[in-house]
């Protein structure tokens, strides 16, 4: 049945009514030429006339015809998959080509009746039968999630769920599987007696760790029916291919259901991303050893940035500070004095003085020549041997006219408007009632190119003279606190809150923004992460600047990958507005050095680096199915629980459903009345 409807207001069909007896009248009011053969045939032709315009103007409104189609669904059956590596373990090859060959002629035999669609499941959801079972995730849930958000308005009428019962993503799927609606039968996979074998379950360790430090890494390791066995722990750095160990350790397993957890103490010796292996050692009779050991990676960065705590003469202030800098592993803190200077910086990144310069260091001079000679960033500490004029000259940040001998006693509060970086709210409240420190009797005048952190309050007058100022000028980061006394803030610190929290966290985020350094590289390449798993893709950005530090991607960028094992592999970066961007897809696991090189200008560039692969082998450590798991979600959905080979009692339950009556869709199809659909004619055959 079809219903016409307009596009335009319906007054419209008014108008070419009237156009159509406009049209009609003015041909044939005034015509006498048919009067005189009859006198009926004028007003016909008139009331054609009038008829074939308004129909025309009519069929220029483009009215749609809405034709009413009626389609019945079938109820739908799916048969979902594990595709992971769990199921793969416990199937020989011919096992597997007897049950793929027993899924698909049940398949065959219910397509007959009902629709039928194929899932496969682990890592991911996917259409389609499991060609190879070598995910390296489970995650059910997700099955289910997916297929309610696919079917909840078709007619589903059950699921078949084929698995192990294992999974190690995503929740527990008994809470997926109620709001699904329909019978979940499951094929009960793998073997749920426990094998002989002993398992390393579990490995954990910090992604990242400094040079030179000591590490620890805590090992899970599980054993079953291995009672009255010895097996060695062993812990390798590979490097290169080779193998070189840095552990080893004996358990001894004395119950059949074993578990227990190992600490490793491993040091950070060369920087870079470096690999670890830990294996144990196999028992006689063991059901798979490839469990057995684990690779895994930690970025060892050697990004310490060397620190000098200078100071005139010996003061509680350096002591506060060193131990405040000393928290963060980053900063390797050398105490030295005035007298003690040498001439240079020589790889310094930051430098703290206390109290200097000074008039009683013959040095001070030197010293300030070198850190700008340098370009090294600062922070001063101001005290009572400070010389103030000098200070006035070496720095641009604050301006100190004295008006006596005698220090201040002030107190700090926190400068509004203050947008380098953000303090906590408890050291904001905790501030104002931290013990005062001394400063410089005088006026304090803020330069330009400062702003302040910590303004003095003086007794009960809150001023607007700086205590701390931060800056910078001609790239190079600086600070100056103007006074003396930190030390008095630690104690107070931990006076009153039990720790030193609030004065670390004061002095860490100064120096952190004073020691922070600006790529100046012209020409910048780095993968999106240091430690990919072996199913993630691998992604790399890079981005080129002209002379100007403008952004450019003009010359093409080219990149270089060489794996542990000597296998190379090279690229092209594509470009992405005005950056570029490459994927390099999955790679085989290992750890690799990335060589980029373009040219712009009649300049090369180069950048270099490396990253990791780690493997993925949580499917391995769990061999023994949840076929428990399987009963509960069939028993909560209305299903049954079968296993392989049990075709025939599994078709009887699915051609015994009830089945829902045939879902009818009704769609209404607009078909044009001017520009009817196109049809495909069939080609007359060439000659």
């Amino acid at each position: 049945m079809g219903e016409i409807t307009l596009q335009y207001p319906a007054w419209f069909i008014g108008l070419c009514l009237l156009l159509g007896a406009a049209y009609a009248g003015t041909l044939y009011f005034r015509e006498h030429t048919f009067r005189e053969k009859a006198g009926w045939l004028n007003p016909l032709l008139a009331a054609l006339r009038f008829l074939a315009v308004s129909l025309l103007a009519f069929l220029l409104l483009e009215p749609l015809v809405q034709r009413r189609e009626t389609s019945t669904q079938e109820p739908i059956v799916i048969y979902a998959q594990d595709a992971s590596e769990s199921v793969a373990a416990e199937m020989e090859a011919e096992q597997r080509k007897a049950y793929q060959q027993g899924v698909q002629d049940w398949l065959d035999d219910l397509k007959a009746e009902k629709e039928v669609a194929y899932y496969a499941f682990g890592e991911s959801v996917r259409p389609g039968p499991a060609d190879t079972l070598s995910d390296k995730k489970t995650d059910i849930s997700a099955l289910l999630d997916e297929l309610y958000s696919r079917y909840s308005n078709q007619n589903l009428g059950a699921v078949v769920l084929a698995t192990d019962g294992l999974y190690n993503m995503g929740s527990n799927p008994l809470y997926a599987v109620e709001k699904l609606g329909v019978p979940v039968f499951t094929v009960a996979l793998g073997d749920t007696l426990p094998k002989r074998d002993v398992v390393l379950k579990r490995v954990f360790h910090n992604r990242i760790a400094y040079l030179g430090d000591r590490f620890t890494v805590q090992l899970d390791v599980a054993a079953k029916a291995c009672a009255g066995n010895a097996v060695n722990l062993n812990v390798f750095q590979v490097e290169d291919g080779d193998s070189r160990l840095l552990e080893q350790r004996q358990i001894q397993i004395d119950r059949n259901d074993f578990f227990r957890t190992e600490e490793v103490e491993l040091e950070a010796k060369q920087s870079g991303v470096q690999r670890y292996r830990v294996a144990l050692s196999p028992v006689s009779g063991e059901v798979s050893t490839a469990n057995n050991r684990k690779d895994f990676f930690i970025d060892v960065l050697d990004a310490r940035q060397q620190v000098p705590l200078m100071a005139l003469a010996p003061h509680p202030d350096v002591t506060a500070l060193r131990q405040a800098l000393l928290l963060n592993k980053n900063y390797e803190v050398t105490v030295s004095y005035a007298e003690d200077f040498n001439g240079t910086f020589r790889d310094v990144d930051f430098a703290v003085l206390h109290q200097l310069p000074s008039a009683e260091s013959p040095n001070s001079a030197a010293i300030f020549d070198a850190l700008q000679r340098e370009n090294i960033p600062r922070l001063l500490i101001v005290g009572t041997q400070t010389d103030i004029t000098a200070l006035n000259r070496v720095q641009d940040l604050v301006r100190i006219q004295l008006s006596g001998t005698e220090p201040n006693a002030v107190q700090a509060r926190v400068a509004p408007g203050f947008t380098f970086f953000t303090l906590s709210e408890g050291l904001k409240g905790m501030l104002p009632s931290f013990t005062p420190v001394s400063v410089p009797f005088g006026e304090y005048s803020i330069r330009p190119s400062a702003q302040a952190v910590l303004y003095q309050r003086i007794g009960k007058v809150d001023t607007r003279y700086p205590l701390l100022v931060l800056g910078e000028k001609d790239g190079i980061r600086s600070g100056v606190f103007c006074g003396e006394g930190l030390w008095r803030w630690r104690l107070f610190d931990y006076l009153q809150n039990d720790s030193h929290e609030l004065f670390e966290e004061l002095v860490g985020k100064t120096v952190q923004y004073v020691s922070l350094k600006e790529d100046k590289r012209r020409f910048r390449v780095s993968p999106l992460k240091a430690i990919f798993q072996e199913n993630e893709t691998v992604y790399f950005n890079a981005e080129l600047y002209n002379e100007n530090y403008e952004l450019i991607n003009e010359p093409d960028v080219t990149l270089s990958l060489v794996q542990d094992n000597g296998d190379e592999f090279s690229y092209t970066f594509d470009k992405k507005d005005r950056a570029y961007i490459l994927n390099a897809g999955t790679l085989p696991v290992g750890a690799y050095r990335y060589r980029a090189a373009t040219t712009h200008s009649g300049q090369s560039f180069t950048a270099e680096g490396q990253f990791s692969i780690e493997p993925i082998q949580l499917e391995l450590y769990e061999t023994v199915a949840d076929h428990q798991l399987l009963q509960l979600l069939s028993d909560r959905s209305g299903g049954q629980r079968f296993y392989p080979r049990q075709w025939d009692a599994l078709r009887a339950p699915i051609h015994a459903l009830p089945s829902p009556p045939p879902a009818l869709h009704d769609t209404l199809r607009p078909l044009p009345t001017i520009h009817p659909p196109r049809v495909s004619l069939p080609l007359p055959p060439s000659s």
